[in-house]
């Protein structure tokens, strides 16, 4: 087996700092991504968010500009 050397370096880095040995970090990455594998992803949960119905955006509200988005908070 083979490992990217700097992802070794890294590790080897990691075991001295905490004091334990290189295998039980690698052996404890390697339990963490098979547990993310079998566990289910979060991104799958569905949230359900408030709807307010009204006439939409208004024109020329540019919702990628949180700059002018405050801007017309404060106008009202």
């Amino acid at each position: 087996m083979r490992l990217n050397e700097d992802l070794l370096s890294d590790a080897k880095k990691l075991a001295a700092e905490s004091g334990r040995s290189l295998t039980a970090i690698i052996e404890d990455a390697l339990r963490e991504t098979l547990l993310r594998k079998k566990s289910p992803a979060r991104h799958k949960l569905r949230i359900k968010l408030p709807v307010h119905h009204g006439s939409g955006v208004r024109p020329g509200v540019d919702l990628d500009n949180s700059a002018a988005l405050l801007d017309l908070l404060e106008e009202r």
